[in-house]
């Protein structure tokens, strides 16, 4: 299996330190997406959507563990019933605000990657295919939760 990056994300975080963890906690922070001029053609029609999801690699990832302490969480949790950025194939998927599209330059909100990440794809979110309302959320459901913690220490120190 081989993977090509069609561009790179912008944004304004260059460490670990203060990066939101989530698309959902980085209200506001805005970054674009550089896509490879090749790849323009494909990005037709994308500006009548409000927001897209971006496929990316965690570049930085360094290993992984296959019981982690999640964010807002206290308890080793196995590694796919997580989020964690370290894992055996570091693709993460950010669902962010789609702000303009101009040329091959994305302008996109509620960013929450490191400057610099390779992008591996762009979709469309799509509330019919995108959205479920009978769901269960495993050990995040039993957590209280502080929506104004953007971030912790979690993988500070270590690479992503």
């Amino acid at each position: 299996m081989t993977l090509h990056p069609i561009g790179v994300i912008r944004t304004p975080f260059h460490e670990q330190k203060g990066t939101p963890i989530q698309a959902a906690l980085a209200s506001g922070a805005e970054g674009t997406v550089e896509v490879d001029p090749a790849y323009e053609p494909g990005l037709a029609d994308l500006d009548g959507f409000s927001h897209i999801t971006l496929v990316y690699f965690f570049h930085l990832c360094d290993g992984f563990d296959l019981h982690v302490t999640p964010y807002l969480d206290q308890a080793q949790r196995g590694l796919f019933a997580t989020r964690a950025p370290r894992r055996p194939n570091p693709i993460g998927i950010s669902t962010v605000r789609l702000l303009a599209v101009q040329a091959n330059i994305l302008r996109v909100a509620d960013v929450d990657m490191l400057d610099g990440t390779p992008l591996l794809d762009i979709k469309p979110f799509v509330p019919d295919f995108d959205h479920r309302t009978d769901v269960r959320t495993g050990w995040y459901g039993t957590l209280a939760r502080t929506p104004d913690v953007r971030a912790d220490a979690r993988f500070e120190g270590r690479r992503r």
